[in-house]
């Protein structure tokens, strides 16, 4: 892919290992620097985010995309997932809350969702940082699945981290109690001292039928967060005609792109 960089890393803190793949721009930064997005389960992502980017950012006139860093996080594997990301994306929550395996095995070690966001926050950041011009004040996460999980317990925990934050078919049912905990904090929280950042919630409408209420989850929590529209949250939901959990990925990533680096978050972009 051009303009790209793959490369192995070891989390100093927590000892384990990650394939970060970085996409950057041909043009020059901005006074300002780069807008920057870093997406998880980039072994399975990475290449349509980054395409997604330099396509539409090649006429932001056109498509009201700017160029920016794509920050890819993903695992040592030729998978397009790794069993690694049921620890990195969750909360620590007693088994009994966790939804039944289906073929009746215990699940991968979970839990580790604060080390995770640590790593990205005090590695990751500086690293790419060091290498590239960002702009701090305009940084996305994107996450799918668990990864969309991840994106909101980052919301919800730490909101001051990303300007704006895409989550895709939010695993919500799989750490549902302590999410509502803490979206009843954050949600206390913005309306005390206000907050600039976008969230985007975007599902298939073909996972309507799943057993965990995928849709019916994220709609009721867009739905409670738009409240704190008038707070500066500015909050979307979208439900792709005729797209289930995985073949949702390419249209979820193409409005993605709208939503953080162009005119779909509100901001001045």
């Amino acid at each position: 892919m051009p303009r790209s960089i793959q490369r192995d890393i070891t989390c100093t803190r927590c000892g384990r290992d990650y394939r970060i793949f970085i996409a950057y721009p041909g043009e020059a930064p901005p006074a300002s620097g780069y807008p920057v997005i870093y997406v998880l389960d980039a072994n399975s992502v990475f290449g349509t985010m980054a395409e997604a980017v330099r396509v539409q950012g090649r006429r932001p006139d056109k498509t009201g995309v700017i160029p920016a860093v794509i920050v890819g996080i993903g695992y040592r594997t030729e998978e397009p997932f790794d069993p690694a990301r049921h620890r990195d994306f969750t909360m620590p929550v007693p088994e009994s809350e966790l939804p039944q395996s289906p073929d009746g095995n215990a699940w991968p070690e979970q839990g580790g969702a604060e080390a995770f966001l640590a790593f990205i926050e005090e590695e990751l950041k500086p690293q790419i940082e060091r290498e590239f011009k960002i702009d701090r004040n305009r940084q996305a996460i994107f996450g799918h699945s668990l990864g969309g999980l991840f994106v909101l317990h980052t919301l919800f925990n730490k909101p001051g981290s990303f300007r704006n934050y895409i989550a895709g078919s939010p695993s919500i049912h799989w750490n549902k109690r302590i999410l509502l905990e803490a979206e009843r904090r954050f949600s206390s929280g913005v309306e005390r001292e206000g907050l600039d950042a976008g969230l985007l919630i975007g599902v298939g409408e073909l996972e309507a039928n799943h057993k965990a209420r995928m849709n019916e989850n994220a709609r009721e929590m867009s739905e409670r967060l738009a409240a704190l529209e008038s707070k500066g949250l500015r909050i979307a939901f979208k439900e792709f005609e005729n797209e289930g959990h995985v073949s949702v990925l390419p249209v979820l990533i193409s409005r993605a792109v709208r939503f953080a680096l162009g005119s779909d978050n509100g901001g001045k972009r």
